[in-house]
């Protein structure tokens, strides 16, 4: 009885000191930038599973940045110079949460803008556009130039007589 308490409370106790290491939350960045990772030991080397997702820049050897690199998820691993796992997790990479871009579609060819005071296309969208289907390589849809859209101009709202 006494081994079965015993071996009760090792199991316990080794599934509640990995339990913290399973739950690891993922790391989150957004498309296009770059998030630091602090490492507690030195980083011998970076394995990135998905190059197209993420991509990694060892800045010292206690500090790396990901990089956003394309939508979707990308196992990420930290290994000190001696190959043991410092770090082991997965990068989620989103859209930007500070707004300030829109995509546009021009039938199926998205166009990717950059929006401040006005919008224009972005860097991204000239990497994504070559690579689309039915698009050349200038990123405009096969069958022609990409139609304009026209400029709008939305007048300021003007109060009502007699609404302060």
């Amino acid at each position: 009885m006494r081994r079965l308490v015993l071996s009760l409370t090792v199991s316990a106790l080794a599934i509640a000191f990995a339990a913290p290491a399973l739950a690891r939350p993922a790391l989150e960045v957004a498309l296009d930038h770059a998030q630091r990772l602090q490492v507690s030991q030195p980083a011998g080397s970076v394995i990135v599973g998905n190059p197209a997702v993420a991509d990694v820049t060892v800045v010292d050897p206690h500090t790396v940045f990901v990089s956003g690199r394309g939508y979707g998820v990308s196992e990420v691993v930290v290994l000190d110079p001696l190959g043991r796992t410092i770090w082991d997790g997965e990068v989620v990479v989103t859209g930007s949460t500070s707004g300030g871009q829109v995509t546009v579609y021009h039938g199926a060819t998205p166009v990717e803008m950059a929006c401040g005071a006005v919008c224009a296309p972005s860097i991204r969208s000239a990497k994504s556009g070559s690579s689309t289907p039915g698009s050349s390589p200038s990123g405009t849809p096969a069958s022609g130039p990409a139609p304009s859209m026209p400029s709008t101009s939305i007048p300021a709202p003007t109060p009502s007589p007699g609404v302060p």
